[in-house]
């Protein structure tokens, strides 16, 4: 720092410019009044008694009457604990646990201290159009930061990361009483059983804590849910006035009688009430409820304004899991918690550094999230100033869905939706995460991977007519493009003779990228044979190519090179050779499927093969960094791609971003920095490798990118300097056509194109087990691969028809 004094008349140097500020005040009183959670649990030690995580399980589950004495072979009671299982529980259901939230979120976070990874992106229903009444975190999808500001790798970076925040009242900063603030120091915002009881019965330096319940009688129905937000926001303010310092919002009043209010639409409510009577700087938020158990429901809590929450349900769920033998009986009850906010941990911190935040204090209360879905009177009053571009469901619709999952929980009649078989209690399981039959609505289900699979291999235009059928109607009950009605006039209709045959369509489609190491190389090769024969691209990914694939000599017909070159964050394989032999270099700046995080390998996939590629070491996993060190604003971005236009001047050069708010200006910028192409893909592309939290809740639908990237290009006289590409789960002609009426040029398909090779959703990419050869590094299970070039080739010809059709209907020739 240089300081400029004109009053003074002097130049302050760097030095002396600090000390004056460090002794400016005394900053060791800032840290007087401060308090800890030991010294709170040394309090209350002394006040109550020391207690235990399984203590207070055990008595919340006898209160329930969830377990039990049990008596011995001889009908006397010997203090035994009866046999404990979930199917007893009716809070499960109430709260949307399945057992997938089991198999796939609890045990994989409790073991291994990190979220379970996934593969094949989300092609399930948005929220707003589910049929299983999602809990209202599904409407939230996380923002993130690309090219202007570089998101940060929060594990080999985690020297700046810290969960450590300050709670409760706080005065004005500038302020000399702000040497007297007395703020609770909690180090992570994930409260254990035991540290949530503490909070709740403070005492100390007189601190007092205020509950709230947020539930409302089920016989008020639909209507009860407003008057009751109304309610218990009038009960907080009268609270904060009274000097309670902490406020506690809590669940745990549900039964048969009573429904919850989502612990995320309570806070909100309360903390925008709290913020317009200038009431939110005196108290502490902490959440007490039963619905939160994923990364996501943590970071949407936090980010709209929680401070610390108690996540009771899955405490008490895992305790549960661990006695029936679905956890290690070896594990103590100290571990099954500290292993699981290990893993809550670790997840917010990536979820924070997707948006280059590295304190929790900074990242609380920012609402860096889009809405999906929400009616404007639900944003207006609990989530103020979000972004959210699309309507959807209103106070009632909310209402109606708390008291769906209220009804299977506590049924009227016996047999409800919460048994499928007969008396036998078994959670429902919807397939969020994998297609169930007679579940959640996916994109792929298997009768269209099917359909699309013979369609292609037998080149047949009767099944392909069949399949694009079905994947619009799936579209419709899945997407936004779903939502639109493409307008067609006879009068404008034209012969299809008359329309740009197919054979220059499909010069406009792409393969996305998708590297050597999460395929194998027979897939990879497949799609440069095909996309080579019929004039298209097909994209690297960010692994490398071998540069045997690049000779000159190649015949046309078996040209195994890839046009595209992508250039990631690791710039694995990235040598002059691999730039210059490139039709097309595209700088990878985020993937659809995990936006903000880098691209992921596990060890078991790196081949000798593979590690030779990308210039590393076999049997070592590779995790590409969030950002490009070289990349940390706009200026930074267009040096890089001026490098690679001198690297390779007869390249195009591309930019790959991912739909979210905002990203229209992004690309504006992109195109001022002398790209001559965008890519804009959408939250449900495809991936080998990602954490659930990026699959699902991260990125936004690409029709939203596209469109707002083309009207911000065309207001800026920009459009007619960069050609727009759209990606992400396209597959029919349908879904070209939406695309190119919101002002895309090209078209990319990945996953259809793996589905036409063989692919059939197993979704097991990740673990190198693919039955089908595609996603594996198993030379025994590469062996099954039996996809051929001539697949793809057909299938990109049946699009293409089908584009002619939708033009001619259009009266468009081309």
């Amino acid at each position: 720092m240089l300081l400029v004094d004109l009053k003074e008349k002097c130049i302050v140097e760097d030095e002396q410019l600090k000390m004056q500020i460090a002794h400016s005040r005394n900053h060791k009183k800032l840290t007087i009044n401060r308090i800890y959670l030991d010294q709170i649990r040394k309090d209350d030690v002394l006040n109550h008694g020391a207690v235990t995580n399984e203590y207070l399980i055990k008595r919340e589950l006898k209160q329930l009457k969830l377990i039990g004495k049990r008596p011995g072979g001889d009908g006397k009671d010997h203090g035994r604990l009866r046999d404990i299982h979930l199917d007893s529980d009716r809070r499960l259901p109430l709260f949307s646990y399945t057992p997938d939230t089991f198999s796939l979120i609890l045990v994989p976070m409790i073991i291994d201290k990190k979220e379970a990874l996934g593969s094949m992106g989300n092609d399930a229903a948005l929220a707003c159009l589910s049929d299983y009444s999602p809990l209202l975190y599904s409407y939230f999808q996380q923002l993130f930061a690309q090219v202007t500001n570089p998101p940060i790798d929060p594990f080999r970076e985690q020297i700046v990361m810290s969960l450590r925040c300050p709670v409760g009242p706080e005065t004005n900063l500038l302020e000399p009483e702000f040497e007297l603030e007395s703020r609770i120091l909690l180090d992570q915002p994930v409260l254990s059983l035991v540290d949530f009881q503490v909070l709740k019965r403070i005492s100390f330096k007189g601190w007092r804590s205020y509950v709230i319940n947020i539930v409302y009688p089920a016989r008020h129905g639909q209507r009860g849910l407003v008057p009751a937000l109304d309610r218990i926001c009038s009960e907080a303010c009268s609270a904060a006035l009274d000097g309670y310092q902490i406020l506690i919002l809590s669940d745990r009043q549900v039964d048969k009688d009573y429904v919850p209010i989502s612990a995320l639409l309570a806070l909100g409510a309360i903390h925008q009430c709290l913020i317009k009577q200038r009431l939110r700087m005196k108290v502490a938020l902490i959440i007490e409820s039963g619905e939160v158990k994923q990364v996501h429901d943590f970071c949407v809590l936090l980010g709209y304004g929680a401070d610390a929450i108690c996540p009771y349900m899955v405490y008490e769920t895992c305790y549960r899991l661990r006695t029936m033998g679905l956890l290690d009986k070896n594990l103590t009850d100290d571990d099954v918690v500290q292993g699981y906010k290990a893993g809550i941990e670790r997840g917010i911190y990536k979820v924070m550094a997707k948006m280059g935040i590295s304190t929790l204090h900074s990242y609380k209360g920012a609402q860096i999230f889009e809405i999906v879905g929400l009616g404007r009177e639900v944003v207006d009053k609990c989530f103020t100033n979000s972004v959210s571009r699309l309507g959807g469901a209103d106070f009632e619709t909310l209402a109606m869905e708390a008291i769906r999952r209220h009804r299977i929980a506590y049924p009227n009649v016996p047999n409800s939706d919460l048994y499928l078989y007969g008396d036998s209690k078994v959670l429902v399981s919807p397939g969020i995460y994998h297609w169930r039959d007679g579940g959640e609505k996916h994109v792929n289900e298997p009768v269209n991977i099917a359909k699309l699979q013979a369609a292609a291999r037998l080149n047949d235009a009767k099944s392909y007519q069949d399949f694009a059928i079905a994947s619009n109607l799936a579209q419709r009950l899945c997407s936004l493009r779903g939502q639109l009605e493409i307008k067609t006039n006879a009068k404008l209709q034209i012969p299809l003779d008359q329309v740009e045959p197919a054979s220059e369509i499909v010069k406009r489609f792409v393969t996305g990228a998708m590297s050597f190491g999460s395929i194998s190389m027979e897939a990879h090769t497949s799609l440069a044979i095909a996309m080579n024969k019929i004039g298209a691209k097909s994209n690297t990914g960010e692994g490398g190519e071998r540069p045997e694939r690049y000779r000159k000599d190649q015949p046309k017909d078996n040209n195994i090179r890839s046009a595209i070159k992508q250039v990631a964050s690791a710039r694995f394989g990235v040598n002059s050779s691999y730039l210059a032999n490139a039709d097309e270099l595209q700088i990878k700046m985020a993937q659809g499927a995990k936006p903000g995080e880098g691209g992921e390998l596990p060890g078991y996939k790196v081949t000798r093969e593979i590690a030779a590629t990308r210039k590393s070491t076999p049997g070592v996993g590779l995790i590409s960094p969030p950002p490009h060190h070289d990349i940390y604003s706009i200026e930074d971005l267009a040096q890089l791609i001026y490098d690679l236009k001198c690297a390779n001047p007869r390249a195009r050069v591309s930019v790959k971003l991912v739909s979210e708010a905002g990203v229209g200006i992004v690309s504006a910028g992109v195109a001022k920095g002398g790209a001559d192409h965008v890519t804009i893909s959408g939250h449900d592309g495809g991936t080998g490798a990602s954490s659930w939290t990026g699959i699902k809740h991260a990125g936004l639908p690409w029709e939203l990118g596209v469109s707002e990237t083309h009207q911000v290009l065309t207001m800026n006289d920009l459009r007619s300097r960069i050609v727009l590409q759209a990606d992400g789960q396209i597959r029919t002609g349908r879904d070209v056509m939406v695309a190119a009426l919101l002002g895309a040029d090209e078209y990319g398909m990945s996953t259809a194109p793996l589905i036409v090779l063989g692919c059939t959703m197993m979704r097991k990419c990740h673990l190198n087990t693919c039955p089908v050869g595609i996603a594996t590094q198993d030379p025994v299970l590469r062996a099954k691969f039996d996809g051929k070039p001539e697949h793809v080739v057909n299938y990109m010809f049946m699009v293409a028809e089908d584009v002619r059709y939708f033009l001619s209907k259009l009266g468009l020739r081309k």
